[in-house]
């Protein structure tokens, strides 16, 4: 089945390289800065329909993409040294740093030996909640619970509705609502068992894929103390922040940054909002990040970083680097700034 939209955004990538409206922008426009936004970085991703394929982009990529990066002349700073730079108004050459999302067991057993190949630095966000099992990754779990079934039925208003999981169709169609259920038509605190029930009723681990995936504490302490990693918070329970209330949302940035320190020793300067569009993250959360300490927080925004981001630190837009666009040539496309606008109403500056 073809994705639309993304055959869409190819189609605009690939326009504005080939006619060289990409690189007429680039001359044009003053070359800032780029949070770059992995997730998994493996050559084994386990995605059984190809929904969640997005999260995983080769090792190889990933090398080429920090190596074509280098050759332009970007300068890969530490999330620290990213908020000197915005911080000291310097101009130049363009500088660059990686982020990584949850904690995935392989962003240190198959992309930090590409870091150190480059001596590329990166801060990778993790959500206590998730690292302990007190929620599940539910986009891995109902990815794999529909693969598995021909149909089941979820608890709706009035009664039980039948998802139908019989065709390839039919369960690419079955994730889109039961995502779209499970994100704006149950709370976010009743997501987790919501999820959990489906898995015992399909005799699925709901603790399976992030026990398989993602590195316990352990391993994040031995991957802490690495010279080019930095830990940074991803709220306690990865819920979308702006469907809590004041006193929640507040708690699930403190208490993420409270856990991590307990746990590896240090103290998080840095975040990432789960989510991260504008239905998750706004201004109401850009404040509860500052009252709790952190010193920067990330979106997923697609923006460039300019000087006048530092007076926005904690609404820093990022750059995704994700399965479906694993092309030097669309990541040089977005580094030129010309998808900016395109993916932002016409705004070049991006904030929440």
């Amino acid at each position: 089945m073809i994705d639309r939209g993304e055959a869409i955004r190819k189609v605009i990538l690939n326009g504005v390289r080939w006619t060289g409206l990409s690189r007429l922008y680039r001359a044009l426009t003053p070359r800032g800065g780029a949070i770059l936004m992995l997730h998994r970085v493996t050559r084994s991703p386990t995605s059984p329909l190809g929904i969640n394929r997005h999260l995983a982009i080769d090792p190889d990529f990933l090398d080429r993409a920090i190596a074509s990066m280098k050759c332009d002349g970007y300068a890969f700073l530490s999330m620290d040294e990213i908020v000197e730079y915005l911080r000291g108004g310097r101009g130049g050459s363009p500088v660059a740093t990686l982020t990584a999302d949850d904690g995935y067991r392989d962003n240190m057993r198959e992309a930090l030996p590409v870091l150190e190949s480059h001596d590329a630095p990166i801060t990778v966000y993790v959500a206590p909640g998730l690292i302990n099992g007190s929620v599940c990754l539910w986009w891995n779990v109902i990815e794999e619970i529909i693969a598995r079934r021909d149909g089941f039925y979820i608890s709706v208003k009035g009664g039980a509705e039948h998802v139908d999981c019989s065709t390839i169709a039919a369960k690419r169609l079955a994730y889109a609502n039961l995502e779209h259920h499970l994100t704006t038509q149950v709370g976010e605190l009743d997501q987790d068992a919501i999820v959990r029930q489906l898995a015992a009723a399909s005799q699925f681990d709901a603790d399976g894929p992030a026990r398989d995936l993602l590195m316990n504490w352990n391993e994040l302490r031995v991957f802490s103390r690495h010279r080019l990693v930095t830990i940074g918070a991803h709220t306690v329970h990865h819920y979308n922040l702006r469907r809590l209330p004041d006193d929640l949302a507040a708690r699930e940035i403190t208490d993420a940054a409270d856990i991590i320190a307990l746990e590896l020793g240090e103290r998080p300067a840095h975040m990432a909002f789960p989510y991260g569009y504008e239905a998750a993250v706004g201004g109401r959360e850009v404040k509860l990040a500052a009252q709790a300490g952190f010193v920067t927080a990330t979106t997923t925004r697609h923006g460039l970083l300019s000087n006048e981001h530092c007076n926005d630190l904690l609404a820093l837009p990022r750059i995704s680097l994700n399965g479906r666009y694993q092309s030097t040539g669309h990541l040089m496309t977005m580094l030129s700034g010309i998808t900016t606008p395109i993916a932002n109403r016409g705004k070049r500056y991006v904030t929440v």
